[in-house]
């Protein structure tokens, strides 16, 4: 029988030892989400999708927004808010964005008990939410494998761009009415989940509904506990983009601009050996342990580096824990981003014997780096490292670097890679730990083939970090943010997060 809405009890009520429960209904911000501002995940398509000056109209409005959604309409509040974000933004753009950075930031605020709640329901869930259906259907999914119900946005230029105008807004009656669309043989759910007003119309049709009180400190579900887990994810900003934060974000940056300036322009001047005390003295910490191997003499081959790779800047940092100049290896040079390196970097051509013939030459004239993944990972993950530079020398030294970034990413993958190292320096107090581990032994190298070495190098660099190995290459990871959102689905995907080349 409906329940009415007046006696909704807590969702603390919710009896998991009751009778079985197939199917749910419910609400997404404040409700599966500890939040029930919308305003963040908005904010992110505005920056990553639109632009600075897009981002900075949304956050000068948020005032009037929230005047509009207390004390007038919230239907109001939200078709305003959509207009700003969307109004113009092509779809690929959004979608992307959907796909890249929306889910990690999702599947971060999820609350544990309500979470609890839609995962025993394993036959059906279905997510109705005054947000747009395109923002957050790809984490819905993906995360919690339900179907979404969503606001829908009007579109022009045959469907390639949003006009920012909503087709109607999924609130109060309209979530009833899609209840019982969706549920449509007149079996309704058998639970409902909503945290305010305008969700009572459609709990009060389903056989069970709860009320989900506001509290911003829920505990959160376990990243391990959602269907999904964001390996690969995009996106500048690191931080969730509260209000609060995002004016900091939008103001700060053109101050970080000018400091990324000013720290690339001094170290640029200094030798290799003295950058680390400019590091210091311009607010980027570094941390070094271990021992590094001594400079080669004379004559004597250099020490072959082999690193996972944070930012572009890895090669750089490892350089300037050395105190001395090294070579650099890489797939793709970028020409900007050279000229502001204090390091030599060689670009490679594909060809694996003209490469490894390339490698030894340069092993001969000294110290060389190379990060065998291929491409960043911002996660605790390894990917798939690369066979070829184990079949150079007997003296690979494993490095492990954590790169340490408040604000900006210093890594992307659909933005301009010629950036990256600028929006590194761009963090007030970004830093880098790096740990020189033992070089490898000779029996750890002869006799062995190429595969099990890089096996051997990326479990120990793993076991340092307290990182994952995984299965997945550089291929996997623009091809996961092209298609499903970089993330692993553990019922695909359980054996990628465990197994070696």
């Amino acid at each position: 029988m409906p329940v009415a809405a007046a006696r909704f009890p807590p969702v603390s009520a919710y009896d998991t030892s009751g009778r079985a429960r197939r199917t749910v209904a419910a609400d997404l911000d404040g409700t599966l989400l500890a939040s029930s501002s919308a305003f963040p995940y908005y904010f992110l398509v505005a920056f990553e999708a639109g632009s600075y000056f897009r981002a900075l109209a949304l956050l000068l409005t948020a005032p009037l927004l929230l005047l509009l959604y207390t004390a007038f309409s919230e239907s109001a509040a939200i078709a305003l808010l959509v207009f700003i974000t969307f109004a113009g933004l092509r779809v690929r753009d959004v979608e992307a964005v959907a796909r890249g950075v929306l889910p990690r930031h999702y599947a971060a605020a999820v609350r544990a008990d309500t979470w609890a709640v839609l995962r025993g329901c394993a036959e059906r869930r279905v997510v109705i939410t005054a947000s747009p259906a395109v923002m957050v259907g790809e984490f819905v999914r993906e995360f919690l494998g339900a179907e979404v119900a969503g606001t829908e946005l009007e579109t022009c230029d045959g469907g390639r761009r949003f006009t920012g105008r909503i087709k109607a807004v999924l609130v109060g009656e309209r979530k009833k009415e899609v209840v019982e669309r969706l549920f449509a043989d007149g079996d309704m759910p058998d639970v409902g989940l909503g945290d305010r007003e305008s969700d009572h119309d459609f709990m009060a049709i389903c056989k069970e509904a709860y009320m989900v009180p506001p509290d911003k400190r829920a505990p959160r579900a376990a990243a391990d506990s959602l269907l999904s887990r964001a390996v690969f994810h995009d996106g500048r900003l690191v931080r969730r983009p509260d209000p609060a934060h995002a004016l900091f974000v939008l103001a700060y940056l053109p101050v970080g601009v000018l400091l990324a300036l000013l720290r690339i322009f001094f170290y640029k001047l200094l030798p290799v050996r003295l950058v680390r005390h400019a590091f210091h003295l311009t607010g980027i910490r570094l941390s070094i342990r271990g021992t590094p191997p001594p400079a080669p003499r004379p004559g004597a081959p250099g020490s072959f580096f082999i690193c996972n790779h944070r930012t572009l800047l890895d090669p750089v940092i490892i350089s300037v824990a050395l105190g001395r100049p090294v070579t650099c290896v890489t797939y793709s040079v970028n020409r900007l981003s050279t000229a502001i390196s204090p390091i030599r970097s060689v670009e490679l051509a594909r060809d694996r014997k003209a490469d490894a013939a390339r490698m030894a030459a340069l092993l001969e004239e000294g110290d060389v780096v190379v990060c065998p993944e291929g491409t960043t990972c911002r996660e605790p993950f390894l990917l798939r490292f690369s066979a070829l530079f184990a079949e150079l020398t007997d003296r690979i030294v494993p490095v492990a670097l954590e790169a340490l970034q408040s604000t900006y990413y210093g890594s992307t993958a659909r933005g301009w890679k010629w950036l990256d190292p600028y929006f590194f320096y761009m963090n007030t107090r970004p830093g880098y730990k790096v740990t020189f581990l033992p070089a490898l032994r000779p029996e750890e190298t002869c006799g062995r083939s190429a595969v099990d070495v890089a096996n051997h190098v990326q479990r120990v660099i793993a076991k340092e970090l307290g990182f994952q190995c995984t299965a997945l290459t550089r291929k996997d990871k623009y091809m996961k943010l092209a298609s499903n959102g970089g993330t692993v689905n553990k019922a695909k995907d359980d054996s990628a997060s465990r197994k070696f080349v």
